[in-house]
């Protein structure tokens, strides 16, 4: 009877110890697995910030740029036009909008009124979208994925994100150019078509309000 339940006793240990074994070196395996999946995220996601940053220089960058870009929120709101950038001057022509920053002021029209409105380049006012859609590339994670039309790289909101909760931005595979952008704002989602892409050799006179061409407009100066 004795000899019987040491044997017994030494097969539950062995089988313990097995078992163990087996638990241990499987989870050595799913951390290993973790790992890889961790590090080709890490790798996803280093790509997915180093081309969406080769982008936005292009976009923003002293070289100046500008494109053509076709909005249409939710189809409740759509508006279209050309638009130039060149460090801290930006220029934008529309159907019902136009406006002028030479870096020190900003110049905007009111046709209905037929008035210039000038306001400092510094003035939160003068910019149409406020601080509630400033862009601050920190605010996300990103990563990138292979689409029909080029790459799509996917920027999320972090914690504390208010306004854009969500970017998709599609690039041309050859050029990385900027095609399109997808925007979800709240539980909106404003789509942004993007054409004539140019960065590169755009002038400093781009951003010089043309003065002789509103002689008959009122001026108004809030600067």
């Amino acid at each position: 009877m004795l000899i019987s339940q040491v044997a017994e006793s030494r097969v539950c240990t062995f089988m313990h110890y097995k078992t163990m074994k087996i638990k241990i070196l499987l989870g050595l395996f799913m951390l290993l697995v973790g790992m890889n999946v961790l590090a080709q995220e890490n790798a996803n996601s280093r790509q997915a910030r180093q081309m969406f940053d080769e982008v936005y220089t292009k976009v923003f960058g002293q070289q100046g740029a500008t494109l053509h870009y076709d909005v249409n929120v939710a189809s409740l709101y759509r508006t279209a036009g050309t638009i130039w950038y060149k460090g801290k001057k930006s220029k934008y022509l529309s159907k019902n909008s136009k406006a002028w920053n030479d870096g020190t002021s900003v110049y905007i029209i009111k046709g209905d009124k037929k008035e210039v409105e000038v306001l400092r380049a510094d003035d939160p006012k003068q910019s149409r979208f406020g601080d509630d859609f400033k862009f601050v590339p920190e605010n996300y994670t990103y990563s990138i994925a292979n689409a029909p039309q080029g790459y799509l790289i996917t920027l999320k909101g972090k914690k504390g994100v208010k306004a854009m909760k969500e970017i998709r931005a599609l690039l041309d595979k050859k050029t990385r150019s900027p095609l399109q952008l997808n925007i979800k704002v709240a539980f909106i989602w404003a789509k942004v078509s993007i054409s004539d892409f140019k960065s590169g050799g755009i002038t400093d006179e781009t951003f010089t309000f043309p003065r002789n061409q509103y002689k008959d407009y009122k001026i108004i100066d809030k600067r």
